[in-house]
């Protein structure tokens, strides 16, 4: 690059373990993204107060040490790398870099080197490991000569790893004189207190400026006392205590809940919390929408007109949430994220859903997915491959509710089921209007036809690739109406089904044959709509009803088939010899993405066979004027129309 450098596979290391992405290296400083999307750290060059190389086992790494007492390591260059990026933080930034070297002896006899809120262990010259002392959360002074430094368990540090740092002992004689003392402080006492002025131990670093009591929180859940100081926030419970710094926060959310007295706000952390052996991303809290509360700040005017003045007031007053999420925003520096244009059928801001048998609500937000309240799932539009428009998992009896499919580009998946039926042309709007990939849209694109105007099309060469592979999985009867499906559906249509519209054709009888067929596809259910009204009649009269057993007209015309159904037939088994094994449902969805991807020139020779059956099956329904009735079968007696 001409104005800087960027490499691939560098980690960053730190309290949640590493996390491997991207850095770039430029003239105005630095920017690392991690690899799948998420945390992103940018560093301006004039924010940077020193940078350090140090030869670790197989690579290099760099440390960067920033203005508010940050320190990132990044890992994974290689030796000519140190040389050519030594050179261009002198010349282009105008920027010293300093050698470490590691110390690898074994020893644990040496000196500590305070910098910043950094604590570095050197043994001789060379270092043996270093602490950010913002990760401490108790200090002990252990008889005369002790120091015990204590971190915290259920914060971010080591949040990625089954085992974290829990303390470190430093034994300091009284000869020591790198903290010299007097009779009443020796050493170990001025070390002691030196870590307390530069860590944040409790109150003894600094004071909460605000204090909200008995939050509801879901995840983790439990009621706490939130603290928000200047660096970090502190969550008080009878069980458990978390301390998260600020710049462990990536984001917040303030989302209301429809029809329903409460707020979520959520916050999202890189690297997540931890409490045992369970990682949480997201904290979600839950705020009654109605509360008002009146908070004063602890800050001194001083610091206030200094940093505060133009992100806070001194003083607040208003609806709960709101307080909270202002203030957290002007101490932590996150942006907000508020519900965008989404609006549900019932004019909220989320669709009711349920994700891995949880039942909760899904938001579709301007940049992403959040399905609350637990397990607490984001999405990033830009980490979507693609999504699906899918018929309940409930078959074809239960048509009030569909399901969305989101696929990852990591091939991870999230199916949201139980989403009502007349939440669909919302969802499609929204997630047309966001160039999203829908993968059952067939020929139609966002912007032109739209999938609702291919569901509701009654011509055959309206192709829903969807319910065109539903029917492929029939195996034999692949070419045949998917009968349950469509004899089963109510008034309004449902998301994936082709034929849509009104379905009042479905009750014409024998007397009204002269009437032309207004909807192809339904053939056999003009007999069979009018057979099943007399035997619910029967039935009434007996006091009973009996189950049915649907049985297809066989003189009816075999229905015209579409290009897409040619392409299947003559793919299918090629595709299963080429993949032993594979399941009728990636057969569908392989067959789909391939129609999707081919040109029209490819299209060509299936949508030909597709037009001369449509003119056979046109042929022969014109001769189909009187169907013959259809047996119903109810256990031991058959009634006929």
């Amino acid at each position: 690059m001409a104005d800087g450098h960027q490499f691939n596979n560098i980690t960053l290391g730190g309290r949640g373990g590493t996390n491997p992405g991207q850095m770039k290296i430029y003239s105005g400083g630095i920017i690392w993204k991690r690899q799948g999307g998420g945390k992103l750290i940018e560093v301006d060059k004039a924010d940077i107060m020193g940078v350090t190389w140090m030869k670790v086992p197989r690579t290099n790494q760099l440390g960067v040490q920033i203005k508010d007492g940050l320190f990132y390591k990044f890992t994974g260059f290689r030796d000519q790398d140190v040389s050519n990026l030594t050179n261009f933080f002198q010349n282009t930034c105008g920027i010293a870099v300093e050698e470490k070297q590691l110390s690898v002896s074994g020893r644990n006899w040496g000196e500590v080197d305070l910098n910043g809120n950094m604590l570095a262990f050197m043994v001789g010259s060379k270092q043996a490991f270093e602490v950010s002392l913002a990760d401490v959360s108790q200090t002990q002074l252990q008889g005369k000569n002790d120091v015990i430094l204590e971190f915290h368990v259920d914060d971010t540090t080591g949040a990625n790893e089954k085992d974290s740092l829990m303390e470190i002992s430093f034994h300091i004689p009284n000869s020591n004189t790198q903290f010299v003392g007097d009779e009443n402080r020796p050493p170990a006492q001025v070390f002691h207190d030196k870590i307390m002025s530069m860590a944040d131990v409790g109150a003894g670093g600094e004071d909460a400026v605000v204090t909200f009591e008995g939050i509801a929180i879901l995840t983790p859940r439990g009621r706490y006392s939130v603290e928000l100081h200047l660096s970090f926030l502190r969550l008080q419970g009878q069980a458990n205590d978390f301390k998260i710094q600020y710049s462990s926060v990536v984001r917040l959310f303030l989302l209301p809940k429809s029809n329903q007295p409460h707020t979520f706000v959520i916050i999202s952390l890189d690297p997540p919390i931890r409490k045992g052996q369970t990682l949480y991303p997201h904290i979600v809290m839950q705020f009654e929408t109605d509360y008002v509360v009146q908070s004063e700040l602890a800050m001194s005017e001083d610091l206030y007109n200094s940093k505060y003045k133009d992100k806070l007031e001194l003083s607040y007053k208003g609806l709960m949430h709101e307080v909270f999420t202002t203030i957290l925003r002007g101490l932590s520096g996150a942006k907000v994220t508020k519900p965008g244009k989404f609006r549900s059928c019932h004019d909220g801001y989320a669709v009711k859903s349920s994700l891995k048998a949880e039942d909760g609500i899904l938001y579709p937000l301007e940049k992403s997915f959040f399905f609350l309240p637990k397990p607490p799932t984001l999405i990033l539009h830009e980490e979507i491959d693609y999504v699906e428009f899918q018929r309940h998992g409930a078959g074809g009896s239960n048509m009030h509710y569909f399901d969305l499919l989101v696929r990852l580009k990591s091939d991870q998946e999230h199916l949201f089921r139980n989403i009502q039926r007349n939440e669909y042309h919302n969802l499609y709007g929204f997630i047309s209007s966001k160039g999203l990939k829908i993968m059952n849209l067939g020929d139609a694109q966002p912007g032109s036809v739209g999938m609702a105007k291919v569901l509701e099309n009654d011509d055959d060469d309206a192709v829903d690739p969807h319910l065109e592979r539903i029917r492929n999985e029939a195996g034999d009867e692949s070419d045949e109406e998917d009968e349950d499906f469509v004899a089963d559906k109510d008034d309004e249509g449902s998301p994936t089904d082709d034929s849509g519209g009104d379905d009042s054709d479905a009750s014409i009888s024998g007397d009204e044959k002269e009437k032309p067929a207004k909807k192809e596809s339904k053939k056999e259910l003009p007999s069979k709509a009018s057979t099943s009204k007399k035997r619910s009649k029967d039935a009434d009269e007996d006091g009973k009803k009996k189950k049915q057993k649907k049985k297809k007209d066989p003189n009816a015309p075999k229905r015209a088939m579409s290009g897409f159904m040619f392409f299947s037939q003559m793919e299918r088994e090629n595709l299963k010899k080429s993949n032993p094994g594979i399941s009728f449902t990636d057969v569908g969805r392989v067959l789909g993405e391939k129609w999707k991807k081919m040109s029209a020139e490819e299209k060509e020779p299936y949508e030909a066979k597709a037009r001369a059956d449509k003119k056979r099956y046109k042929d022969e329904i014109s001769g189909y004027k009187n169907p013959q009735p259809v047996n119903i079968d109810s256990g031991n007696e058959t009634d006929s129309a």
